[in-house]
């Protein structure tokens, strides 16, 4: 249950972040938000929020703290940097990092913070920003139970499905091996697309097929009709998201059994990159199978 008189704090208003933290205000939540840039909080200081000069500020007021940044430099700056957390927090304020990073860096954040009798749990999101927006992300968390359930109203502000997946950076770990099903996904449709084409299919009804067929999935109904509009941006860029290879590797790193997809998977991402295609979405997984085919996978079907 919230405690109505309870100030909880917001660093990190970007894409994701943002709509959680609107979800939490939707719930009338007394909300204490900050961001580097100072426009983005102005607009919820008009939505009921307040807004905190610098991360030390935002914790000297809150007795727990959400957060949503893109990767580990982020974290650590906003936690331990110059007007960080730690300069502000009084002791056994509890933080919940939703941000995806390395497992041993939340493990890491969760021990420095531990020696200053400050509360650390990773807690990363799944689900596009439309998720977000709506309120029905499945979210993660890694830390202890009794954490877990004096967070988790607010995570349901948040989100649909709440899990509890074991001590701190097992969130980290979970998101990782369900990001990477999702990209041997892609990386499989990518594959085939081409192939279709190739052997004189019609782009157009193999999206129709793709998406309604039993082949359909998640991935399919997001990006297959990007990929025959040649729409390659406005999603998470492959070289962001490819931390959570690095997870999964790390995980994974003393086993001796084989991974063949898992393995197939990675050369397929790893030579999209290195074929300069990083800064877009994961569907320019494609591309590596268009070069090799000679062909373009389009609603025009054009060829190379």
């Amino acid at each position: 249950m919230v405690n109505s008189a309870e100030i909880i704090g917001f660093i990190g208003l970007g894409q994701m972040g943002g709509s959680m933290a609107k979800n939490v205000l939707a719930a009338g939540v007394d909300l204490i938000v900050y961001d580097q840039r100072q426009d983005v909080s102005a607009e919820y200081v008009k939505l009921g929020a307040r807004a905190a000069k610098s991360p030390a500020d935002l914790a000297s007021q809150v007795s727990k703290l959400f957060m949503c940044l893109p990767f580990t430099p982020e974290v650590e700056v906003a936690l331990f940097g110059p007007g960080g957390v730690t300069e502000g927090a009084e002791k056994g304020l509890m933080i919940v990092d939703t941000s995806t990073i390395y497992v041993g860096d939340a493990v890491d954040f969760q021990t420095r913070l531990s020696a200053l009798d400050i509360i650390y749990s990773d807690c990363p999101i799944s689900g596009m920003p439309f998720r977000a927006k709506d309120g029905t992300l499945t979210m993660m968390f890694g830390g202890q139970k009794e954490h877990f359930e004096q967070a988790k109203p607010y995570l349901e502000m948040m989100g649909a499905f709440i899990l509890h997946c074991g001590d701190c950076g097992k969130g980290q770990m979970m998101k990782a091996f369900n990001n990477v099903v999702y990209d041997i996904n892609i990386a499989a449709i990518s594959e085939l697309l081409p192939t279709a084409v190739k052997a004189g299919l019609d782009p157009s009804l193999l999206e129709q097929l793709f998406t309604t067929g039993s082949s359909r999935s998640f991935a399919s109904e997001h990006f297959v009709p990007r990929m025959v509009q040649r729409q390659f941006t406005g999603d998470y860029a492959m070289q962001g998201a490819y931390k959570d290879i690095i997870n999964v590797q790390q995980a994974t790193s003393d086993f001796s059994d084989e991974t063949p997809m898992f393995d197939a998977m990675v050369e397929t991402y790893e030579k999209a990159m290195d074929m300069g295609f990083g800064k877009e979405s994961k569907s320019a997984m494609l591309k590596v199978f268009e070069k090799s085919f000679g062909v373009i996978v389009s609603k025009t079907n054009e060829k190379e």
